[in-house]
């Protein structure tokens, strides 16, 4: 990835400190909210909760005020200082984290984890929006590759951490162990990185940010949604996106409960195999993602849409063969194969959500895909999954949750194929200079 000259004047090489940061904060942000997946059985445990009110918790309860605050932070993103909104975003998710850990209840909970929405709902939309203003076209996928890290980093981390406290400590405190590093980041974010300028690769629709009335703001936020709902390729890929995320969300929040379940291991055990599984399969796969949409699309630009439409297919029998194994070690290794194949899929689906709308659409654009993908993803996923395992314990017992898991996968894996290969057909030829 070269560039001749930084952003804002600054040394080429500060893009890289940029986008490093902002792949820490995603670190925080993912193991906040995944860290708990591994402490489900504990909490279950200690509130007497059935899998459909853990299904809540980890679905509704998040997604709830991520889905209430989420555009109208992106819109102001799109026209305020983005470097602002991602450090606050990051201090108040990593707050409410912490606040987690003094829960006394299923409400309680529930109401803390609404806190971490809200906190989480400003930080992807703004902090994407701004990568787009320091990596060109031909780079972009690349450097979404490497943010996609933050993600799959995120999830070991919340695992590991999260299970080593809560056999040492209890799992009030792994609450606490990754809510305070949050604030520590949240300071840096806003003392050290730069607002680049808004739209500077795209001068054919380049903007800048600029007072209006409340009358302006509002023909302007309606302008924006408007642009956007008209758009045939941003519908295409953020349906697609919010479908194929489900089998996202559903490894990531029920696999440590699934080990738990059918293996003899220990909580701090499941914590660091879990986690080592989705860093050998989630480094890997991002990286490979960035590569191959780079040079994919340089051949052909609907390989944006068909390279995660053929990852989401791929994956499926390989997760599959993961959740019927008898053996642990089986059960690690064919996990992190089948996760290598899925986050293939996020540098093209990423880049193309920027690519696919103006400069000044870019932070509404990400949060309107997030709003699917939490709706869509984590709050019906994660109902449907606790659900159907619910009903499905009485004949299954303990593989209950396997089968749920596994057959929501499939439900909603194969229509983001189909919708993948639709969003292709409204990819012009000249998409990747136009």
């Amino acid at each position: 990835m070269e560039m001749n000259e930084g952003p804002v004047g600054e040394a080429r090489h500060y893009r890289y400190y940029v986008i490093a940061i902002l792949t820490i904060g995603g670190i925080l942000n993912i193991a906040d909210r995944l860290i708990l997946s591994i402490l489900l059985e504990d909490i279950k445990a200690e509130f007497t909760l059935t899998d459909t009110q853990i299904g809540l918790i980890t679905g509704l309860a998040f997604t709830a005020f991520y889905v209430t605050f989420g555009i109208p932070i992106a819109w102001l993103a799109d026209r305020k200082n983005r470097k602002t909104i991602v450090a606050l975003s990051i201090a108040t998710w990593s707050l409410m984290t912490a606040i987690c850990g003094a829960a006394t209840g299923f409400w309680s909970l529930f109401i803390a984890r609404m806190g971490v929405g809200v906190g989480e709902s400003g930080s992807g939309p703004a902090g994407l929006s701004l990568l787009s203003d320091y990596f060109r076209k031909h780079e972009l996928g690349r450097a979404m590759g490497v943010t996609t890290l933050g993600a799959t980093i995120g999830t070991a981390t919340g695992l590991m951490v999260g299970g080593y406290f809560a056999d040492l400590l209890g799992w009030r405190m792994a609450f606490v162990a990754l809510g305070v590093p949050g604030i520590v980041l949240a300071m840096i974010v806003f003392l050290t990185v730069k607002e680049p300028e808004r739209g500077r690769f795209y001068p054919k629709h380049q903007s800048a940010a600029k007072s209006e009335s409340w009358r302006e703001a509002r023909a302007s936020w309606l302008a924006t949604l408007g642009s956007l709902l008209s758009n045939r390729l941003y519908i295409g890929v953020t349906l697609a996106y919010g479908c194929m995320i489900v089998i996202g969300y559903a490894f990531a929040t029920w696999l440590a409960s699934i080990m738990l379940r059918n293996f003899t291991v220990s909580t701090a055990d499941v914590g660091f195999y879990l986690g080592l599984a989705f860093i050998l399969g989630g480094i890997p796969g991002p990286v490979l993602g960035g590569i191959l949409t780079d040079r994919l699309v340089s051949l052909n630009p609907k390989w944006r849409a068909w390279l995660p439409a053929l990852a989401t297919l791929l994956c499926l029998p390989i997760f599959y063969l993961c959740l019927t194994t008898a053996s642990f070690w089986w059960f690690l290794g064919i996990f992190s194969l089948g996760y290598l194949i899925f986050l293939i899929a996020q540098p093209p689906t990423l880049s193309l959500l920027q690519l696919a709308v103006k400069p000044d659409e870019r932070a509404m654009a990400v949060a309107i895909a997030m709003l699917f993908n939490n709706l869509i993803g984590q709050a019906l996923g994660g109902f449907l999954i606790g659900l159907a395992s619910t009903n499905l314990a009485p004949s299954l017992g303990s593989m209950s949750l396997n089968y749920a898991v596994l057959a929501v996968s499939v439900c909603f894996g194969i229509p983001a194929a189909i919708l993948y290969v639709w969003t292709a057909r409204a990819i012009k030829p000249d998409f990747e200079t136009g």
